[in-house]
């Protein structure tokens, strides 16, 4: 019996609003768990049990991947909550590279699947202090050595000082690994997406001078979160 998925969303064409393939265009497959409660999470949908997902086969997403358009694009972004909460994700992810098809996924480093070594672009997303998670350092090193023969990034969303402190701990922790930082969205329920746009401008602008003063971080890339510069807090774009 095939395996099922517990899915929220399935959207696109899009454009993958950060890390390292930003702007890249993009179906995402949102999943449904996480085993984190980030404070200021932007999917909390995902887990706090406001919306309820729907159980599908890698040919019922397949199927519908197809619809949107995956021809088009060729590119799939496997989303959440956290994807690697799910084993079952593991037929989707072939299927898909049996097309040729690329794959890019995000997570906190925290439950490893071996399907994420056939992922073409992971990101590894430890949780700054402002999300009330804490990142074990000693897994996290596990993932970065399973990972170096694979292409992966260090993303890390910035919210205030002792994140920024975070970030500059990891950077010398890791310092052959690719790292991108973005400012956090504070209001992910604001509903005026000029407002929002302007405020993550701010939060930008701050960022970008914090880093272009500071001695630690030299190689690092400063992003904005594209998707929210456009479409704000809205929901499957």
């Amino acid at each position: 019996m095939m395996r099922k998925v517990p899915v929220l969303e399935i959207f696109g064409p899009t454009i993958q609003g950060e890390g390292m393939t930003i702007g890249r265009k993009t179906l995402f497959v949102r999943t449904a768990g996480c085993d984190y409660s980030c404070s200021w999470c932007d999917s909390a949908f995902t887990w706090d049990g406001s919306q309820r997902p729907t159980m599908m086969t890698a040919p019922e997403i397949m199927e519908r991947l197809m619809a949107l358009g995956l021809a088009r694009t060729m590119h799939v972004t496997l989303s959440g909550g956290n994807p690697l909460l799910h084993a079952s994700l593991g037929e989707l992810v072939e299927a898909l590279k049996a097309m040729g098809v690329t794959l890019t996924v995000e997570t906190q480093a925290s439950i490893w699947q071996d399907w994420l070594l056939r992922i073409d672009d992971v990101t590894l997303s430890p949780k700054p202090p402002s999300s009330g998670m804490t990142t074990d350092l000693a897994v996290l090193d596990c993932w970065v050595e399973r990972l170096q023969t694979h292409s992966f990034s260090m993303k890390i969303v910035v919210f205030d000082d002792a994140d920024y402190a975070f970030v500059k701990l990891l950077y010398v922790r890791y310092p052959n690994v690719t790292f991108y930082v973005q400012p956090g969205n504070a209001d992910t329920t604001a509903q005026d997406e000029q407002a929002t746009a302007m405020a993550l401008l701010k939060r930008y602008e701050w960022l970008i001078d914090k880093v272009n003063t500071c001695d630690v971080l030299k190689k690092i890339y400063v992003l904005p979160q594209l998707h929210a510069l456009v479409w704000g807090n809205r929901q499957g774009v």
